[in-house]
């Protein structure tokens, strides 16, 4: 009786090859069957960057996959398993009995001028918004009620498990990733006597949204974790949190703010 379908997705650094070909070999042996089409879990092995592609290929399956994480480099934040560690990983899997462990994602709706329908996409980390060679003027808008007119060069939208990524390199708060809510981070915002936002990064909860409204314009670049997109008739941009969630298999507990210590600050 197999125990359930494993898909495996690697990158291309030679570690990460011989941890896929040991790994399958331990999850045969243990009667999981690799399907890399319609899988249970999904086993990332590289880097967090594996992870967000391993993420995005099933992102339309998240009902019912759990994700799993194993580094090949530097500590992850989302790869709890190193690649020496695959026979317990494997073993651990067989007999999880954990209560499941999920994060929040961010709901992204892109608005276009002259279409009635907006383009949705998910972001697991973060979403940006630039201008490519202009400052970028926009109306912030909370719960369809002005909050601030933006300009500079950009801003940044995250998760909670994404606060560590990008946000944090701008001046963005490190969020738990227990904590249900979103991240506005500013972008090297313009702030003078005669330009004004708040300066700061904006905590947005559960039972709130967002939403952008930009000048018109041609040169927008829009980010979603690694994908880009660039279109000349983008109107608005509305966040809040997803209804979907990710959910883990086989999850490693480790303190939080240890793991943001071992990241960034190191032995005290």
């Amino acid at each position: 009786m197999t125990k359930g379908k494993v898909a495996i997705m690697h990158n291309k650094q030679e570690s990460s090859f011989a941890a896929q070909k040991k790994l399958t070999a331990l999850l045969q042996e243990a009667d999981y069957i690799i399907d890399q089409n319609d899988p249970d879990i999904v086993v990332s092995i590289g880097g967090d960057g594996t992870f967000l592609s391993a993420f995005h290929e099933f992102e339309h399956k998240l009902d019912h996959v759990r994700f799993l994480g194993v580094h090949t480099g530097h500590l992850g934040f989302y790869t709890d398993w190193r690649d020496f560690e695959l026979e317990e990983l494997v073993s651990n899997l067989s007999n999880d009995e954990n209560p499941p462990i999920s994060y929040p994602l961010l709901d992204v709706q892109v608005k276009y001028h002259q279409q009635d329908e907006p383009q949705h996409f998910l972001a697991l980390n973060e979403a940006t918004i630039k201008r490519a060679i202009r400052t970028m003027v926009a109306d912030v808008y909370i719960k369809d009620e002005i909050f601030e007119r933006f300009r500079g060069d950009g801003l940044s939208v995250s998760t909670p498990t994404g606060s560590t990524a990008y946000n944090k390199s701008v001046g963005g708060a490190v969020l738990h990733p227990r904590i249900n809510a979103f991240q506005l981070a500013e972008i090297a915002s313009l702030n003078n006597r005669v330009f004004r936002t708040l300066g700061s990064p904006i905590i947005i909860s559960d039972s709130e949204w967002l939403t952008i409204y930009l000048e018109e314009s041609s040169d927008y670049l829009i980010t979603i974790d690694r994908f880009t997109i660039q279109h000349d008739g983008i109107e608005s941009i509305s966040f809040k949190i997803a209804d979907e969630r990710v959910h883990f298999a086989s999850y490693r507990h480790m303190h939080f703010w240890r793991r943001v210590k071992d990241s960034f600050i190191g032995e005290v």
